[in-house]
């Protein structure tokens, strides 16, 4: 199963290892077809660290790290490496679109 990765903002530092960063999502009301912010925040696990409050991050699920850590601050070489991945999708995924296509064409 892929891990989900959130985009937030560093609220606090003070723990060890620990950051709780805030995340902002933005929906509309079912009902009222109003835009709606909420933020939810989440704990998670800075091994060296290095980022401060107001820093703005990507975070992903990982394996309880402790009773409330469930999630990771991506360094710059797990952003590039996932990076990689999505191009490396995108292309997979284009490719099969356009066979798809081919053989539609073809039949018709």
């Amino acid at each position: 199963m892929p891990k989900r990765i959130l985009q937030g903002t560093v609220t606090s530092t003070a723990n060890a290892q620990t950051v709780t960063v805030s995340v902002e999502r933005r929906f509309k009301h079912p009902v009222l077809q109003k835009t709606i912010k909420k933020s939810k925040k989440y704990r998670a696990h800075d091994e060296g660290d290095a980022f401060n409050v107001g820093d703005f991050v990507m975070i992903r699920e990982c394996a309880p790290k402790s009773k409330t850590k469930r999630w990771e601050v991506m360094t710059p070489e797990m952003i590039e490496d996932h990076e990689k991945k999505r191009a490396e999708n995108a292309q997979y995924e284009r490719e099969r679109w356009e066979a798809k296509q081919a053989g539609t064409e073809a039949a018709h």
